[in-house]
């Protein structure tokens, strides 16, 4: 059977829009999925599960009471720690904002969010974006998901984590 997580983000869209799909359920198949992976991949470095199950709740209540949805609604959206996301540790990957929490969003997560996404985590960076692999003194190394040994060069997605549950770490 097909797990939430595993969902593309169309048809979950879809599918929350006719109420076939309940966000809370979505964002808890996203996390039991980054629990289970992420000590191996490190592709995640924050996330306030407190605020995500409310954000959750709070887009299904809009879906179950008829309300406008914009085109993201419902939908966990990982932002890569180069933006800054309200009362989320936002780093850049560097020393220099080890323990920076923004009070607000920047222009971006705020767009995204005003689409009805729910920022779900941030994810591993270079040190301010700078480099070619997902390496930086804070969080460390995240490490290619299909070959533990190696790194994704940069190019990890969020997606990426969900993907690799076909994948034994035996």
């Amino acid at each position: 059977m097909t797990q939430p997580f595993e969902i593309n983000a169309l048809e979950a869209r879809q599918l929350i829009g006719n109420k076939k799909l309940s966000p809370v359920e979505l964002v808890k198949s996203c996390i039991e999925q980054i629990e289970k992976l992420n000590p191996s991949i490190n592709a995640v470095v924050a996330i306030n599960h407190d605020d995500v199950i409310r954000d959750a709740q709070k887009a299904e209540d809009d879906v179950m009471s008829g309300n406008e949805l914009g085109i993201l609604h419902g939908l966990p959206v990982g932002i890569k720690d180069l933006n800054l996301v309200k009362n989320l540790r936002s780093t850049s990957g560097s020393k220099l904002y080890e323990n920076r929490v923004p009070k607000d969003d920047d222009s971006v997560v705020k767009s995204i969010r005003d689409e009805g996404a729910i920022i779900f985590c941030k994810t591993n960076t270079p040190e301010f974006g700078a480099g070619a692999n997902t390496k930086n003194k804070v969080y460390g190394t995240t490490c290619n998901p299909f070959d533990l040994t190696k790194t994704p060069a940069g190019l990890l997605s969020f997606n990426s984590l969900f993907i690799s549950n076909k994948i034994s770490f035996g």
